[in-house]
């Protein structure tokens, strides 16, 4: 009867464990990994069918099989150009790398700029050659996150998708974030304050309004929507919405950029149009990169934790592909994370 429990050719597979259990090949993985993300249901049904069919783990058999790659990809949905000019993929990259430091794990940075690429991708990703993906800068109609969760790759997203997403996530307080920022020209007697977005089909830009909607409601000041003009995170589009904004409301005395690239391209259209900042305009951004340190006069912006939200990132992943950490690293708990934002003042407000 033992002979009847693995197949004709010797040792069972991972795949006739999956089988047997009755779920996908990913979720046996991750039960036999010790990956804490799976329920005790089906936790009790894939050892039932790893006792059944005697089947062992074993390191280099999972290389050889692809079951265990050793390879974790960082995918960014953007374009080349958009990648390399904002700093915050940088720093993304960075904290994911330090994150991955002690482990074995090999990072693949991909960017899908076009649909080609992204079919690509998918054939890739579909082949199981990496352990986990994280997903960065995701609009909502990216069908990459649903693509992940029907091949059973374990996955974390940089940026939700909406308040209800169903990957696990690391994001910053958009809002608050937002909200402080607004709050702050107030503060210093602004009164007909504008804001350029981002991109709606981004999670992030939207919750960005909200909190300057809400803190320009709270503060009884102009709520006028010519003072909102959308933009899509790149400098030429600050520079677009800068002069639309003028057009508007010449009258405007501040503006809440929703990232530091569209407040450098706002700030050039301001000094061509001879207003100074922050006497006539002030300017506040949203990242604190290293170019609102730089601008002149220095840009006023919100600090996200990129870096940091970059190894929580990391971290959640290692978990849910029950990679072990080294010693006095600690698992990651929560699978939706908001970490906060803090205001930093310069001389731009």
């Amino acid at each position: 009867m033992a002979a009847a429990r693995v197949r004709s050719g010797g040792r069972p597979t991972l795949e006739e464990v999956a089988a047997r259990a009755g779920v996908g090949r990913g979720t046996a993985s991750r039960v036999i990994n010790g990956s804490p993300r799976v329920s005790s249901r089906t936790r009790e049904a894939v050892e039932a069918a790893v006792a059944e069919l005697g089947y062992v783990p074993n390191r280099a058999a999972r290389a050889l099989a692809g079951n265990r790659t050793d390879a974790i990809a960082l995918v960014v949905p953007e374009p080349e150009t958009r990648f390399f000019a904002e700093p915050y993929f940088s720093d993304i990259v960075r904290g994911v790398g330090a994150a991955l430091a002690d482990t074995d794990m090999q990072l693949l940075l991909t960017l899908v700029g076009s649909d080609r690429e992204r079919d690509r991708l998918a054939q890739y990703l579909a082949a199981h050659r990496v352990d986990g993906v994280l997903l960065v800068s995701v609009h909502a109609d990216d069908p990459l996150p649903d693509l992940l969760q029907q091949l059973d790759i374990p996955a974390v997203v940089s940026g939700r998708r909406s308040g209800h997403e169903t990957l696990p996530s690391v994001d910053s307080d958009n809002y608050q974030g937002a909200r402080g920022a607004v709050g702050h020209l107030v503060a210093r007697g602004r009164r007909r304050i504008a804001t350029i977005t981002g991109p709606f089909d981004i999670y992030a830009a939207q919750c960005r309004l909200d909190g300057y909607r809400k803190a320009v409601a709270a503060a009884g000041t102009d709520g006028d929507e010519a003072l909102v003009a959308q933009g899509d995170f790149s400098e030429e589009s600050g520079r677009r919405a800068m002069e639309l904004l003028l057009d508007r409301r010449p009258d405007l005395d501040a503006v809440f950029a929703a990232s530091d690239v569209m407040a450098a391209g706002a700030r050039q259209v301001l000094r061509e149009r001879g207003l100074r900042v922050p006497d006539d305009v002030a300017l506040v951004g949203f990242d604190d990169s290293v170019i609102a340190r730089h601008m002149d006069p220095p840009l006023t912006s919100v600090r996200q934790p990129i870096e940091e939200m970059g190894r929580a990132m990391a971290r959640l992943l290692l978990s849910e592909i029950g990679v072990h950490r080294s010693p006095g690293t600690a698992a990651a708990e929560q699978t939706q994370l908001v970490l906060p934002t803090d205001l930093v003042p310069r001389l731009s407000s």
